[in-house]
């Protein structure tokens, strides 16, 4: 089981960051907690409070994809309490967190910036006139132009939704027929607060070879990684992201081509402070961009981060936020992995069991993350609908990828079909 964090209030003479929205408790709490022993956080959010209490030193209500009311709160707080920033990990309010930011004159990415991580069409098209090597790329709008694309592209193609993250809409066509369903898919996977585009579908060339995740800090434009994520993918054709491995030794975080292009990206979409989350497949031809957001990586990924090299890119990101230098050294060196359970089949959770005494010795934490009556649909109905996770961390990579890898015998799911 996962223990729940304690609240450890920062030193009364600690900066204040405005936190804009705070996510589901059980992804999002271990950042708020974490970030609260070094930062006096006030809460700007959409939903009442009830578990950031704890952690925050006041909140405010209010609609957080709005603008004007953001920054009319945000003085008001500002006007009471030494701001030094404004922080959030939510990929659908980083755009708005950049405006606050620029609006309050607080440390941050310029919007257009953030903006242009945010766009995956325009991610491409700036790095491709900055000479980033860049898989092909084009924005659709309808079935027959996607098929038009893939066909000039060649398959395999990837078609993916253009404003999404965490692997959601994205699909692999391998011929013309499938492309039409990926389409579909693509086109109707969803998030609050993401915004739609004309050409609302990119078609893109496949890329092959494994894909890893790069959590970085930037400083005046200097981009420092924290973390190299490992990714597990799963679910063929849909790229469900189940799990992630983090080794604190990792070599590509000395790679030099890795580390260069890095740079290169950051540099040629305007990004020059703040956190990011960058994705890559390393191809036969060398690292090529997936995709790049203006946040901390989810997914856990930030505290299996500080699990492997005893650093918080959580803090970290916060420390830039609030325009301080972030402390980036590794105190440790482990691996730390987490694996994500998923159905075998849409279901219905009946009963999900946390079997701890089947435990590895690296086990962290063993999670159920569905209750009784939880509908558990697979893409392309749903995504991200896991029963829970497992994370371990331990001195020895093989012992903690082979423990972590044991999870779905770690909890037992119990389920029924759905009736619809």
């Amino acid at each position: 089981m996962a223990a729940t964090p304690v609240p450890h209030p920062p030193a009364p003479e600690a900066p204040v960051l405005l936190l804009i929205g705070s996510g589901d408790r059980r992804y999002r709490e271990y950042i708020v907690a974490a970030v609260s022993r070094h930062f006096r956080l006030w809460l700007l959010d959409a939903h009442e409070p009830s578990w950031q209490l704890p952690y925050v030193e006041g909140s405010s209500l209010l609609d957080t994809k709005d603008v004007d009311a953001l920054r009319a709160e945000a003085e008001r707080v500002v006007r009471r309490l030494p701001v030094a920033g404004v922080f959030t990990y939510d990929e659908s309010l980083v755009h708005a967190a950049a405006l606050l930011a620029e609006a309050l004159g607080l440390p941050g990415s310029a919007p257009d910036a953030v903006l242009a991580c945010r766009d995956k069409a325009t991610t491409r098209a700036r790095l491709t006139a900055a000479g980033v090597p860049q898989p092909a790329c084009t924005p659709v709008s309808t079935a027959a132009e996607a098929r038009a694309a893939a066909d000039a592209t060649g398959y395999p193609v990837v078609v993916k939704a253009r404003g999404l993250a965490g692997s959601l809409g994205v699909v692999r066509a391998d011929h013309g027929d499938a492309v039409e369903a990926a389409f579909a898919a693509a086109g109707s996977a969803d998030w609050p607060g993401v915004p739609r585009y004309e050409a609302d579908v990119l078609v893109e060339e496949y890329l092959t070879g494994p894909e890893i995740s790069v959590d970085a800090v930037v400083v005046d434009g200097v981009c420092t990684p924290l973390v190299v994520a490992r990714k597990q993918v799963g679910m063929d054709p849909y790229f469900e992201e189940t799990g992630h491995t983090v080794d604190a030794a990792d070599p590509l975080l000395r790679d030099a081509g890795l580390l260069e292009q890095l740079q290169h990206i950051h540099k040629a979409l305007g990004f020059e402070h703040g956190a990011t989350h960058t994705e890559f497949k390393l191809t036969p031809k060398g690292p090529r961009l997936v995709e790049i957001n203006a946040r901390l990586g989810g997914d856990f990924i930030p505290l299996i981060g500080m699990l492997a090299t005893g650093t918080d890119p959580a803090v970290a990101a916060a420390s830039v936020a609030a325009g301080l230098t972030p402390d980036t050294a590794p105190k440790t060196r482990r691996t730390a992995a987490i694996r994500f359970l998923y159905p075998e089949h849409d279901c219905e959770a009946v009963e999900v069991t946390v079997r701890s005494d089947l435990f590895g010795p690296t086990v962290h934490s063993a999670v159920a993350t569905a209750g009784p009556g939880t509908r558990l649909a697979l893409p392309p109905k749903a995504y991200m609908n896991r029963y829970g996770y497992v994370i371990a961390v331990g001195e020895e990579h093989a012992q903690v990828t082979a423990d972590a890898d044991a999870a779905p015998t770690l909890i037992e799911l119990r389920s029924r079909p759905l009736a619809d």
